[in-house]
């Protein structure tokens, strides 16, 4: 394991899915694009083109052959193709598994047992192509709240995983939008107006932008904006303090006070899409998903 390799499999496991035929594995990784201009006005087409040449730099000795690159409008898609018996392929299968696709993949194991700068290089190309710090995710829709979000589609055991392996290197999860409905459509809004699945979005990991600096991004416009947004958050520790700010920067949510406000039952918290190990309890909370799926102290 090194960090080139790390960096590899955080892609694939963030954003990517393995094609194994009979002599041939292609490996294919999706960008996406969130919009296409950034909130600086800056084109987000050029900038992940850019990113992509850097890219190409860490990973292409490591892969020993070209990467294509397919640049459409809403996404980027890096791919490969090698026989099954080369020794790249092989590893990536022996390191994640039966996954073929991101949304049934999990970190290798190896990851966790690994040195910080491994485990931050895998963290980075995942939150390459699963990550996002836009003012939109602002928390409180002030601007000394700049946030990042990871958003990983389905997979409750990765969401878990991430959360912990960000834990592993200090870096506090602010908080997580379970794709769950107490978490989703707490009030029954949604439900009531008759789009009761409203509810089965993406799980969304939101992390202050100066907590995610330690990471980062290799995508130059996400680079761009992380240094933004943190020098807004930065300033406004020290010019307000923290309790002014709305927010406590290097906290975990365990040793964080909150009161809990009641939520209503949803018809949904028995819905096969939630895992058996949580299906038909109801939650206050998302730290108290988090808990029960092993998010903890």
């Amino acid at each position: 394991m090194n960090n080139e390799m790390a960096t590899l499999l955080g892609m694939i496991v963030g954003n990517g899915e393995i094609n194994r035929l009979q002599a041939e594995t292609t490996i294919t990784i999706k960008i996406p694009h969130k919009s296409l201009k950034t909130d600086f006005d800056e084109d987000v087409q050029i900038y992940v083109k850019a990113s992509i040449t850097d890219l190409k730099n860490i990973l292409d000795p490591l892969i020993g052959t070209n990467i294509n690159v397919n640049q459409q409008q809403k996404y980027t898609y890096l791919s490969f193709t090698k026989p099954n018996e080369d020794f790249l392929i092989r590893e990536i299968r022996r390191l994640i598994g039966d996954g073929i696709v991101h949304k049934s993949m999990n970190i290798p194991p190896s990851i966790f047992s690994a040195s910080n700068d491994i485990k931050k290089s895998f963290l980075r190309g995942l939150s390459d192509v699963t990550g996002y710090i836009r003012k939109s995710n602002n928390a409180y829709g002030k601007d000394y709240n700049p946030r990042v979000y990871i958003e990983i589609p389905y997979n409750w055991e990765l969401v878990v995983e991430i959360a912990n392996l960000l834990k592993s290197v200090d870096v506090p999860v602010e908080s997580i939008d379970w794709a769950h409905p107490n978490t989703r459509d707490a009030n029954l809004r949604k439900y009531n107006e008759g789009n009761i699945n409203f509810w089965k979005k993406e799980h969304q990991i939101k992390i202050w932008a100066v907590e995610f600096l330690p990471i980062g991004f290799s995508i130059i416009h996400k680079t761009r904006a992380l240094g933004i947004y943190a020098d807004i958050q930065k300033g406004c520790l020290v010019s307000r303090g923290e309790k002014e700010c709305d927010f406590s920067t290097h906290k975990f949510y365990w040793a964080k006070k909150s009161k809990n406000r009641k939520k209503l039952g949803h018809p949904g918290e028995n819905d096969n899409f939630i895992p058996e190990k949580i299906r038909g309890k109801h939650y206050n909370s998302w730290k108290e998903i988090a808990n029960d799926l092993g998010y903890l102290k």
